[in-house]
């Protein structure tokens, strides 16, 4: 029977592969993937010889068609990112919707995403949170952060590390410097670093020490000052 796989991947340590994963990918008629090189390293370690096509943001809306008609004609296919969970800030929605439509079966496996266990590793509440993935560059920029500056539940941003210093600062700007917030960077890899603090904080050991590879930001939500008793 015809199915998609949406197979999550390391985002870092190799250890972090499943072993359902594995067989999943070896079983395959088809491997979508984000980025055929980095994906090719991933399948070589683990041995895995499925055929690879690229399937990325710039030409997802064009390749979907074709995929649909794989399935239904009987293929297995799974999709993998260059990290990490697909969909989630990442390719995967337009597919698992046109399948959805088509009434094609699909199977999401249980994996590594890194904004998981940045947000239990931050000590900030994690009972209710929102996730932001990454902030618009430019237009809806300011909107989205005076949409977020009374939010109540815990955020959860993805930032590129040449942009750290900048949206801190922002982040001081429109949710006060004495916010609580926790970077976490290089997850599950040999350098993995967690600073916490406040934003003022954080972001003077930041403006100290350049950040490198891959960040999530989890910021506390906003808290309604206290009334005085009188």
């Amino acid at each position: 029977m015809s199915r998609l796989y949406i197979v999550p991947t390391p985002i870092g340590n190799l250890e972090d592969m499943t072993f359902r994963a594995i067989r999943i990918l070896k079983e395959a008629d088809l491997i979508l993937a984000e980025d055929t090189r980095t994906s090719g390293k991933l399948l070589k370690h683990f041995d895995i010889g499925t055929h690879m096509h690229s399937h990325h943001m710039h030409n997802e809306h064009k390749t979907v068609d074709n995929i649909i008609s794989r399935l239904k004609g009987g293929d297995t296919i799974a999709l993998i990112s260059d990290a990490g969970t697909p969909a989630i800030s990442d390719p995967g929605f337009l597919l698992t919707r046109a399948c959805i439509e088509n009434g094609i079966e699909v199977e999401c496996l249980p994996g590594a995403t890194a904004f998981v266990p940045a947000l239990v590793n931050s000590g900030l509440p994690n009972d209710r949170f929102v996730f932001e993935g990454f902030l618009p560059e430019k237009k809806g920029r300011q909107t989205r952060f005076l949409a977020l500056a009374k939010e109540a539940r815990t955020m959860i941003f993805y930032i590129s590390p040449h942009k750290l210093i900048k949206t801190l600062s922002e982040f001081a700007t429109y949710f006060g410097a004495d916010r609580p917030i926790s970077i976490s960077r290089e997850l599950s890899k040999m350098h993995e670093e967690n600073v916490r603090g406040n934003i003022s904080e954080v972001l003077t050991h930041f403006e100290k020490t350049a950040p490198k590879g891959e960040i999530v930001a989890v910021v506390g939500g906003h808290l309604e000052p206290k009334e005085k008793k009188i």
